[in-house]
């Protein structure tokens, strides 16, 4: 066998310093988004039945939460709304003493060093359950870039540091730059929803945060997960648009995307690791089928390599103890 030649590539995996010293992607607590379902009301913490360990809470119980998400190292959390009531045209989300806007003035009080991005969509606020305008059964596009906009100042007024619109109407991005700019907030960045997939892996968060639509689906306004090219149309349009972070979602199954994205544009882009994605990883922990520490932490690893800098995940909690132990 001596007179072979091969590539020796085990010699820089021989033992853990020597792995150490060669490792491609790290993964930061910086890195991590926690998202965070808020609820109007007194007294509410309810477990999400399809989402172990995410809870729906009212203001009263917000501080400890935000307590444990500072101590723990994390520098961002998303915000979701959901309010007593709903009509037709969202009023809710973009009324000055919304449940958003309200969780974004208790989390600036509180700890004002945390960042706090506002998801700015209608979808909880409205009774149909759809991102827009509807008339019969048609979600109208442009009559909703208004409420859209109106939705990101008001939000911004409260204290948001980053608006995250999540809608996927055409020129939501445009509409809510120009509002915000005019309100004088030019200073506040637009964490585009860029591509959006009508996925299947959404059903916990309409658990989450109510917001299952009372007819038809999202197929209308939210990508065909068929589709690859029309990614890059899409965030073209939002780049141009004056977005400053791009949002691929879901994440998991669109690695390729988020390489994409990565490779065609020159500012942060945002995996969101989706509600389904952490249901499944929980059901099999708790069944004791996977190592729950070991698959969260190699799929968040592999949202990095595949071009990542931001990750949206349910679990940050657990990502931010597992790093600290390491």
């Amino acid at each position: 066998m001596t007179d072979l030649y091969f590539q020796r590539h085990r010699r820089l995996r021989q033992n853990a310093s020597m792995r150490a010293l060669v490792k491609e992607t790290y993964l930061h607590k910086e890195d991590l988004i926690y998202p965070i379902f808020v609820a109007e009301g007194e007294g509410v913490r309810n477990e999400v039945s399809s989402m172990p360990g995410v809870f729906q809470l009212s203001l009263d119980h917000l501080g400890a939460e935000l307590d444990e998400v500072v101590a723990l190292g994390i520098k961002a959390v998303i915000l979701f709304g959901l309010p007593a009531e709903k009509d037709a045209v969202g009023s809710g989300a973009y009324h000055n003493h919304g449940i958003i806007q309200e969780a974004t003035r208790f989390t600036k009080e509180r700890h004002p060093e945390l960042l706090v991005v506002a998801d700015t969509c209608l979808c909880e606020y409205t009774d149909h359950g759809h991102c827009g305008v509807v008339e019969g059964e048609e979600i109208l596009n442009d009559p909703s870039l208004n409420l859209l906009a109106q939705t990101a100042i008001s939000q911004a007024e409260a204290g948001a540091d980053i608006i995250a619109p999540s809608n996927m109407m055409d020129g939501f991005v445009t509409a809510i730059r120009a509002g915000l700019d005019a309100a004088g907030f030019e200073h506040i960045p637009i964490m585009s929803y860029a591509v959006k997939y009508a996925s299947s892996y959404y059903g916990p968060f309409r658990d989450a945060a109510d917001g299952a639509p009372q007819f038809g689906d999202r197929k209308t306004y939210q990508m065909d997960p068929s589709n690859r090219l029309e990614a890059i149309r899409e965030a073209t349009s939002d780049v141009e648009e004056g977005a400053d972070f791009l949002i691929v979602k879901p994440a998991l199954a669109y690695m390729d995307i988020i390489r994409d994205v990565k490779n065609n544009f020159p500012l942060p882009v945002v995996a969101y690791n989706v509600s389904g994605e952490y249901a499944m990883v929980k059901a099999a922990a708790q069944n004791g089928w996977i190592d729950e520490k070991a698959v969260v932490m190699e799929t968040l690893l592999g949202l990095k390599r595949a071009g990542s800098d931001l990750i949206i995940t349910y679990h940050a909690k657990d990502v931010a103890r597992w790093l600290e132990e390491k």
